[in-house]
């Protein structure tokens, strides 16, 4: 193209600098091998999180936002989303979404790779928990994880790097509930320093973690990763929009074209490219990557590109105590969770589960929202005063996060209409809960109720399904063993262009009812360890 240009070509490209491509690229360095990350971001701006003053929960709704079409930076692209009951959550930047997360760090459980062969429903991973372990323990000491080692949900093995933080009155409420009623509850981990750990901070209990931490005691990659890779020679391009990938006459993936902050084209070469971008992202890119030879996108030989979107239907129980629970306060990870009803029982009329993790609830504008209260939320009216102080320091919400089988009709697509700032089709979300969905989040919603009340709560308010809570973005570019069913094998790499890998949550074959986080980080650094490992069998364009 006239006026583009192109720049040096590294082993590896890698798209997107969330903790996928953060991962990955130091692994990849580690290997001594030369990598190009690019990222439509720009580096968080912890100035602008107040923290420190009164207003920080009015301030926190724009720049620190999850939903891109309310903050609209420069880096974001819009999302249609009229036709999905649930919206988009994440964060353009270096960092990624680890910017904004709560920090809740969750293993997948060893049912969630089998569910197939133990639920006849959905599909097997092509690998174990078994295989995955070694990985979680590597990016758990990466990411400061804390933690309390012993869980009976868990198989045995290696705990937490950091100690857990000291369980407030809320955490030993409701534990104390679930003793009596002899129900699931642990610690929970988080990626919260509890100490000083590598470049984090101990956490100071501000119960700001989703609005930028300004203790840098999270473990967010632009933290934790980024500045250690840049350090050993990743080169990290921010302001990058990629709007297409090139491919050649051998159908081999040459590199990305992408536009920067001055409207200026960039070709950028790589022998090797890895997609990063998230559950969105990146089959928006593969579609974007359309050609005559590739008519329906790349790596879309299977059709299965875009589709069998899951985002995890969310809802929230909250309970209102007579005591203090200090619940203003500590961190806004999770203080325990629980994982009695995760596994299947058929009499309950559906598959799957959900875990449980038990939150604060902030300060006074957080007594206004829909999450967790809901979107018919009584605070409002004459009673006003008198129901913020029953709710400030007297609540605590146990978030549901539901298991969401895939099915194809739900989707990504790229808009007919939509466009971003520099006139790329945005994407457009279809997604419907399915009816699995729908009952497995009640009943779980109906015994966080009997478990709140067990712990004294006099007030339940139930919030069935919270639209704004979109965060885990999966399975748009599945991962398997048949070409035909499947768009990447059990290492990323791409069944149709052999050095075209997908490493972020987009080739999960199922979602289970986990955070995220932690598997995708663990996967990623798997696909990179074992792409190491192969680099001398990589085929590679010819004619770069």
């Amino acid at each position: 193209m006239p006026g583009t240009v192109t720049q040096p070509d590294p082993d590896v490209l890698i798209i997107g600098a969330g903790p996928t491509g953060a991962v990955a690229a130091k692994r990849f360095a580690e290997a001594g091998l030369s990598v190009v990350a690019l990222e439509q971001g720009d580096w968080p701006d912890y100035s602008k999180a107040r923290a420190e003053h009164l207003d920080f929960e009015l301030t926190a709704g724009h720049y620190w936002s999850g939903n891109p079409n309310r903050r609209q930076a420069p880096a974001d692209y819009p999302i249609d989303d009229e036709e999905s009951d649930i919206d988009a959550v994440l964060y353009n930047a270096v960092g990624g979404g680890t910017v904004i997360y709560a920090a809740h760090w969750q293993r997948n459980m060893p049912s969630d790779f089998r569910v197939r062969t133990l639920d006849s429903v959905a599909d097997d991973w092509p690998l174990t928990y078994e295989d995955l372990a070694p990985y979680y323990e590597r990016v758990e000491a990466d990411f400061g994880v804390s933690g309390l080692a012993g869980d009976p949900a868990f198989p045995p093995g290696q705990g937490p790097p950091l100690p857990p933080a000291p369980l407030a009155p809320m955490g030993r409420c409701v534990a104390g509930a679930h003793n009596q009623l002899g129900w699931h509850w642990w610690p929970a981990p988080n990626a919260i320093a509890t100490r000083a750990h590598g470049p984090l901070r101990p956490c100071t209990q501000r119960a700001t973690c989703m609005w930028g931490c300004i203790e840098g005691a999270k473990g967010s990659v632009d933290i934790t990763h980024w500045p250690q890779n840049i350090q050993h020679g990743v080169r990290l391009v921010t302001g990058a929009r990629v709007r297409r990938l090139e491919t050649n006459g051998e159908g081999l993936v040459t590199g990305a074209e992408y536009v920067d902050r001055a409207n200026k084209v960039h070709f950028q070469k790589a022998a090797v490219t890895v997609l990063a971008a998230n559950g969105i992202g990146t089959p928006r890119l593969l579609l974007l990557s359309k050609s005559s030879k590739f008519p329906n996108g790349l790596a879309n030989s299977s059709g299965l590109v875009g589709k069998r979107l899951m985002l995890h239907p969310f809802g929230t129980v909250v309970g209102l105590f007579a005591e203090d629970l200090g619940s203003t306060h500590g961190l806004w990870g999770q203080h325990i969770h629980c994982l009695e009803f995760y596994e299947t029982d058929p009499a309950r009329g559906f598959v799957r589960g959900a875990k449980w993790g038990l939150q604060p609830t902030g300060g006074p504008l957080s007594m206004t929202r829909s999450y967790p209260w809901g979107e018919n939320n009584a605070i409002w009216g004459r009673d006003f005063h008198k129901q913020l102080r029953k709710r400030l320091g007297h609540s605590a919400i146990w978030d549901i996060i539901a298991e969401d089988l895939a099915e194809e009709k739900n989707r990504v697509v790229l808009d007919p209409v939509l466009k971003d700032a520099d006139g790329i089709p945005a994407p457009k979300l279809i997604y419907r809960m399915s009816q699995n969905s729908g009952r497995l989040l009640q009943f779980h919603l109906q015994r966080a109720k009997e478990s709140l009340e067990a712990a004294g709560a006099y007030e339940v308010t139930i919030a069935p399904l919270i639209r704004e809570t979109g965060w885990h973005i999966l399975g748009t570019c599945k991962m398997g063993t048949d070409p035909a069913t499947s768009v990447v094998d059990a290492w990323g790499r791409c069944h149709d262009m052999p050095n075209l890998f997908i490493f972020d949550g987009s080739i999960w074959p199922t979602s289970s009812g986990m955070n995220p986080t932690a598997t995708i980080a663990a996967m990623s650094l798997r696909c990179a360890e074992h792409l190491v490992e192969q680099r001398r069998d990589q085929k590679i364009p010819l004619n770069r």
